[in-house]
């Protein structure tokens, strides 16, 4: 038998028809489906430090499941004593299971790590169905061994959808079962 991510699962049996109900789709073709999930970090203090870069690419690629790949300076700005190709961040794109299985981590475990967590902002959409949230510190993943972390970083997580609207967007990820504050307009 192969393995099938819950959410991919659910995906299929229950969200398609919800959203074909909801938005008068006449195929299930034109129901949104999510494409990638892209994390990022940040890492302006590698500058001054070169393991910083490493311990956060480790971190990374634990929280994602694959390797993370160091994202490097495009010019030179001396103000913040940066050079052209110096690493100041880490990235990872994840596709197929393994982004199913990062959501379903996101939304049931490490999401309701968040000190004071009363929901996400739906803010976040970008205009073309693509949703961006913020999340303050790396410890809310279960693979982070808080005793072992010297810096507490941030990272963005982008989900991109391939639905045309915000409001289709916000649709898919609430099917999916993405906390949000208040029901979006």
């Amino acid at each position: 038998m192969k393995y099938i991510p819950r959410l991919k699962e659910k995906y299929t049996k229950e969200i398609v028809p919800a959203l074909v109900k909801e938005f008068n789709y006449k195929s299930r073709m034109q129901v949104p489906r999510i494409e990638k999930i892209c994390l990022n970090q940040g890492v302006g203090e590698a500058i001054t430090d070169k393991k910083i870069i490493e311990t956060a690419a480790e971190e990374m690629s634990l929280i994602a499941g694959q390797k993370a790949v160091q994202t490097k300076s495009k010019k030179d700005i001396s103000n913040f004593k940066l050079r052209r190709g110096m690493p100041i961040g880490v990235r990872v794109t994840l596709r197929g299971n393994k982004m199913y299985e990062f959501l379903d981590k996101l939304i049931a475990v490490s999401l309701p790590r968040i000190r004071d967590f009363k929901g996400i902002n739906e803010k976040g959409f970008d205009g073309r169905g693509n949703f961006s949230l913020g999340v303050p510190e790396q410890i809310i993943f279960p693979e982070i061994n808080i005793d072992k972390v010297n810096r507490i970083m941030g990272m963005d997580i982008t989900i991109v959808t391939s639905a045309e609207t915000d409001k289709e967007a916000f649709g898919l990820l609430k099917e999916f079962g993405i906390p949000f504050k208040n029901v979006m307009k």
